[in-house]
C-alpha cells in the first residue's frame, strides 16, 4: 500500500512539474535569428566499401532559423522559419579531378538558377510540443527541392524526454525511440515501422530474395534546452540472400551545427497559424512533412524497340546456355517496364519465330498493365499451329495444358501475397478445382491435377486424396508426389491412412513406381513409429527391385540426416523390423541424397532415386536439387523420367500388377517449385517400334527459355530528403533435355538428363535527384551444364547398372560498376571484376554404383 502511494505521488509531481511549464522541445525567442550550418552527404557502395572510395555527394549551405509566431497560451506551439543560403555542391569523398564530377561547378550549374531560386526560398514549419504539425511551402516548386526542405526541417523536431512516440516526417510515419541522458537526446527511428507512399515488391522466395538491414540514429546535443548540435546517420545494406557478397549499401548523413544567434524579425501578431501564415505570403501552404514521389526522366535513354534491336541476338535459342542471354533479358526487362503497350507491341510483331518465346518470357515477367494488354492483343490461341492470344478458346492442347498447369502456380504465387480472393483468382480456383471431375479425357484430368499441384490449394487435398487410389497409374503417381509438396501439418489421419493403404496394396494392387510414391509421402510427413515400422516389415516380401530400392531409401534418410531418421532409429532397434535378412536384399535399384555446394549464405543438396522392374529396364528415375538458406527451403529442379511396358522388347515377365501397361517413355520438370508440362519420348508398341529405328540419340527438349528468379524493388527515402532506387533482378536462361536410348543388338540401354544454363543477377542502387545522378551496380554470372546419365546392360543377369553425375567445369564472375553524373552530360563510371573457374567434378553416389560403373565401361560397346 505504502509503494502504491509513492507511485501516485511521483505521477503527480510529474504531470504538476509538466503542468509548471517544462519544455517539450526546444523554444525559440523573439526577435532573434538563429544561425546553424547544415550538410547532407549520401554515399553508395557495396556492402564492404572500396579503396577508391564511394560514389556520392554532399550538399552543405547556411540556415538561418527565427520564430515567427508563438500560441500565446503554448510556449511549445510555435511557428518557425527556415531559410537557406550559400548553397554548395561537392563530392562527398575526395576526388582526383579526371574522377571529379563536379570539378569546376558551383550549385547554380548543377541545381539551375530556378532550382536553387526554390531551395533558398524560405519555408515555415509548425513546431508542436518539438513535432512538427505543419510544413508550409510552396506547390509550383519541384518535388525533389520540397523534400531536400523536409529533410531539413525533419531535423529540427526533437523530444526533450526519453519515450516512445509516433512521428511524420520525410521518411513517413514512423515510431521513434528517445533517450535523454543529461544534456543529449538520441533519436532512433524504428524503420520497419515506417509507412510511405511508395512500396516496392520482392521475390516471395527466401532463397532467392533479397534482404534489407536499416537504421537511423539521430544524436541531439543540447545547450540551455536548445539545439546545439544535431548529427544524424541512416544505413541501409541490400544483399541477396543466395549471395551475401552481391550487396550494396547507402549510407545517408545530415549534421546540423549552431554558429549563433544575431538580431532578428519581430513575433508576428494572429491567433492561429492558419492566418499568420496567409498574412505573410498567400501563396504559402501545407504541403505535409511526408516526401512527395518524384518521378527522375531518363534523358537521351534509347526506346524500346532501339534497345530490342540491340539485344535480340542474345536471345536466340543458341545463346540461351551463355550469360548474355539471361543479362540481356534482364536489361529488356527494365526497358519494358516503362514502355507503353504499343511499344511492347511493336517488339512483340518485329521478334523471328525463334527469339519470340523469349520475348514473350521477358514482357510476361515486365507484369505491368501496359505488357499485359500487349501480350492480349498480340497472341492468339485460337491458333492451333501458333503462339498468336485473342479472348477466344485455346485451340493448341499443348498450348491449353501449358497454360492451364501454369495457371495452378500463378494461383499459388498471387494467394501468398493475399491474393486469394480476388475474383479472378476464385474464378480459376474454381475452374481447376472442378476440372477433374467434369472429363473422363485421361489427358484433361492429368492436365488438371498438374494444375492443381501447382496451386498447393489446401482444397485440392480430398481431390489428390481420391485420386491416389486411381487405377490410372499416371493419376496416382501426381496426386502422391502433390501431397507431398504440402506442409506437414495438413497430412490429417485421413490422408495418411489413404497413402499407406496404396504403399501396402490393402484394396487393390499398384505399379511400383506408384507405392514408391506413396513410401516417399509416408517417410516426409512425421511418420509415425507403427508407419516406420510397417515399411520396414514390408521389405523382403516386396517385389525384387523395390526391395532394393526401399532399402537405399531408408538407408539414405539414415546418412543424410533428414527428418524421418529418428523414429527411423527406434524402430530399427526392434529386431524383427530390422534384420539381416531384410536388410540384405539385392539389386540396381538405388536411392542417394548429396551435398552439391555448400556456403554461409546457401546450401544446395540433390538427390538421386531411381527404380527398376525386375527385368532390370528402368521404371522411374528421380533427380532433384534443392536450396536452403535462413531456414527456407526451394525445390529447384527436378526431373523425372518414367518407363513402362517394356518387358516384350526382351522377352521377360512384367512385375506384379504391371502386366497390361502400355509402352510408354516420358519426362517431367519442376522448376523452382513449379511443375511443367510433361514431354513424351513414345506411347504405344508401334510408336516405340518406329522411334526406335530412327532414334538418331539427340535428346529431346524439355524446357527451353528465361526466369526472372529474383525481382526486387523499393523505394528507399532518406530522412536528409535525398530517395534512393535498389533494383535487383535474377535471370535464369535454361535449356533442359532428355533422352531414352535402346539397343537390342547390345542388349543396352542408356537415360540421360541434360542441364544446361545461365545466370546472372543484377543489383543496382541510386539516387537520382534529377540535378545529379550517383549509384553503384553489383553483379554476378555464371554458366554450367549438369549431366546424368544411366547406362544398364541387360545382355546377362544380374543386369550392371551405372549412374553418372557429372558437373563441368565452369566460370564464375563478380563485377563492380560505380557511377556518378550531372545534367551536363558528363560522367564517371569505374569498372571492377573477378573471375574465377570452379573445377568440375563428378557427383559421389554410393560405392556399389562406383564398382558396377567401372564393371559396364570395361565391357561397353
Amino acid at each position: 500500500m505504502l509503494t502504491l502511494a509513492v507511485l501516485l505521488l511521483c505521477a503527480a509531481s510529474s504531470v504538476s512539474a509538466s503542468a509548471k511549464g517544462g519544455a517539450a522541445g526546444p523554444r525559440l525567442n523573439n526577435n532573434q535569428l538563429y544561425k546553424f550550418s547544415y550538410t547532407t552527404e549520401v554515399l553508395v557502395d557495396r556492402a564492404r566499401g572500396s579503396k577508391d572510395g564511394s560514389a556520392g555527394y554532399r550538399i552543405s549551405s547556411d540556415v538561418d532559423v527565427n520564430l515567427v509566431w508563438r500560441d500565446p497560451s503554448s510556449k511549445d506551439n510555435q511557428l518557425i522559419q527556415l531559410a537557406i543560403s550559400n548553397v554548395k555542391i561537392d563530392h562527398a569523398t575526395r576526388r582526383s579531378e579526371k574522377k571529379n564530377v563536379l570539378h569546376g561547378s558551383t550549385a547554380e550549374s548543377v541545381l539551375g538558377k530556378t532550382k536553387l531560386a526554390a531551395l533558398t526560398k524560405p519555408f515555415l514549419l509548425h513546431l508542436k510540443n518539438g513535432k512538427a504539425k505543419a510544413f508550409y511551402s510552396y506547390w509550383a516548386e519541384p518535388g525533389t527541392i520540397k523534400n531536400l526542405k523536409r529533410g531539413l526541417a525533419s531535423l529540427m523536431q526533437v523530444q526533450l524526454n526519453t519515450g516512445k512516440v509516433i512521428e511524420n516526417d520525410v521518411s513517413g510515419r514512423c515510431t521513434v525511440e528517445y533517450k535523454r541522458v543529461k544534456g543529449q537526446v538520441t533519436r532512433t527511428k524504428i524503420l520497419e515501422t515506417c509507412k510511405t507512399a511508395e512500396t516496392g515488391f520482392t521475390t516471395h522466395s527466401q532463397v532467392l530474395g533479397v534482404s534489407r538491414k536499416s537504421s537511423s540514429v539521430t544524436t541531439f546535443t543540447l545547450k540551455d534546452e536548445f539545439i546545439h548540435s544535431a548529427v544524424a546517420e541512416e544505413t541501409h545494406s541490400l544483399a541477396v540472400n543466395a549471395r551475401r557478397s552481391a550487396a550494396a549499401t547507402v549510407v545517408s548523413r545530415q549534421t546540423l551545427t549552431f554558429i549563433g544567434t544575431e538580431a532578428g524579425p519581430l513575433e508576428a501578431a494572429g491567433k492561429d497559424v492558419a492566418g499568420v501564415v496567409k498574412s505573410i505570403d498567400a501563396k504559402l501552404a501545407a504541403v505535409g512533412i511526408i516526401a512527395e514521389k518524384v518521378k527522375s526522366q531518363c534523358k537521351g535513354c534509347p526506346s524500346l524497340f532501339e534497345h530490342w534491336q540491340t539485344q535480340q541476338k542474345q536471345l536466340e535459342p543458341a545463346s540461351l546456355s551463355k550469360a548474355k542471354a539471361p543479362r540481356s533479358f534482364l536489361a529488356l526487362l527494365q526497358s519494358i517496364r516503362k514502355a507503353s503497350k504499343g511499344e511492347i507491341l511493336t517488339v512483340l510483331k518485329s521478334a523471328s519465330k525463334t527469339s519470340l518465346p523469349q520475348v514473350v518470357d521477358a514482357v510476361t515477367s515486365s507484369q505491368t498493365d501496359a505488357s499485359l494488354d500487349a501480350m492480349l492483343e498480340f497472341l492468339n490461341f485460337t491458333d492451333a499451329k501458333g503462339l498468336d492470344i485473342s479472348k477466344g478458346k485455346i485451340g493448341s492442347t499443348d498450348i491449353k495444358e501449358s497454360v492451364v498447369i501454369i495457371m495452378g502456380a500463378l494461383v499459388h504465387k498471387l494467394c501468398q501475397k493475399g491474393g486469394c480472393n480476388l475474383p479472378t483468382v476464385v474464378q480459376v480456383k474454381k475452374l481447376i478445382l472442378e476440372g477433374p471431375g467434369t472429363t473422363q479425357v485421361e489427358s484433361d484430368i492429368q492436365m488438371y491435377l498438374l494444375a492443381l499441384k501447382n496451386s498447393l490449394l489446401p482444397e485440392a487435398i480430398p481431390i489428390f486424396t481420391k485420386y491416389a487410389e486411381s487405377e490410372v497409374g499416371a493419376f496416382s503417381t501426381i496426386a502422391l508426389t502433390a501431397l507431398q509438396r504440402y506442409n506437414v501439418n495438413l497430412m490429417t489421419d485421413s490422408v495418411k491412412q489413404t497413402v499407406n493403404r496404396v504403399y501396402h496394396q490393402n484394396r487393390r494392387v499398384y505399379e511400383k513406381n506408384v507405392r514408391a510414391a506413396a513410401a516417399d509421402v509416408i517417410l516426409s510427413s512425421n511418420p509415425s513409429y507403427m508407419e516406420v515400422k510397417n515399411l520396414l516389415l514390408s521389405i523382403g516380401n516386396l517385389p525384387h527391385e523395390m526391395n532394393k530400392y526401399m532399402l537405399s531409401k531408408i538407408q539414405d534418410i539414415l546418412r543424410f540426416q533428414m527428418p524421418a531418421s529418428k523414429v527411423l532409429r527406434q524402430a530399427m532397434k526392434d529386431m524383427v523390423s530390422c534384420n539381416y535378412d531384410r536388410f540384405a536384399k539385392v539389386g540396381s535399384s538405388s536411392a542417394f541424397s548429396g551435398f552439391m555446394a555448400q556456403s554461409a549464405d546457401v546450401t544446395s543438396t540433390y538427390s538421386l532415386d531411381i527404380l527398376y522392374s525386375g527385368s532390370g529396364i528402368m521404371r522411374r528415375s528421380n533427380m532433384n536439387i534443392y536450396g536452403a538458406s535462413k531456414g527456407a527451403m526451394l525445390h529447384g529442379l527436378q526431373v523425372a523420367i518414367e518407363a513402362q511396358g517394356l518387358e516384350s522388347l526382351i522377352a521377360a515377365t512384367p512385375d506384379e500388377g504391371e502386366g497390361d501397361l502400355e509402352s510408354f517413355a516420358g519426362m517431367s520438370a519442376l522448376l523452382f517449385d513449379v511443375q511443367l508440362r510433361p514431354v513424351t519420348f513414345f506411347k504405344g508398341y508401334s510408336d516405340l517400334m518406329s522411334k526406335m529405328f530412327s532414334m538418331t540419340g539427340d535428346p529431346i527438349n524439355v524446357v527451353k527459355g528465361l526466369i526472372l528468379l529474383t525481382d526486387h524493388s523499393e523505394v528507399i527515402q532518406l530522412q536528409s530528403g535525398l530517395k534512393a532506387s535498389a533494383e535487383f533482378q535474377g535471370g535464369l536462361a535454361i535449356d533442359i533435355s532428355g533422352g531414352m536410348e535402346i539397343s537390342l543388338w547390345y542388349r543396352e540401354s542408356k537415360t540421360s538428363v541434360n542441364n544446361r544454363g545461365a545466370l546472372v543477377l543484377t543489383g543496382n542502387v541510386t539516387v537520382d535527384m534529377d540535378f545529379m545522378r550517383a549509384g553503384i551496380e553489383v553483379s554476378f554470372e555464371t554458366e554450367a551444364s549438369l549431366d546424368f546419365i544411366t547406362t544398364v546392360q541387360f545382355s546377362n543377369y544380374p543386369f550392371m547398372v551405372c549412374m553418372q553425375m557429372d558437373k563441368t567445369t565452369f566460370p564464375f564472375s563478380e563485377y563492380l560498376t560505380k557511377y556518378e553524373s550531372v545534367p551536363s552530360g558528363k560522367s564517371v563510371v569505374s569498372h571492377k571484376s573477378k573471375k574465377q573457374l570452379v573445377p568440375g567434378s563428378e557427383f559421389p553416389l554410393h560405392q556399389e554404383n562406383s564398382n558396377m560403373c567401372k564393371k559396364v565401361f570395361d565391357s561397353s560397346w
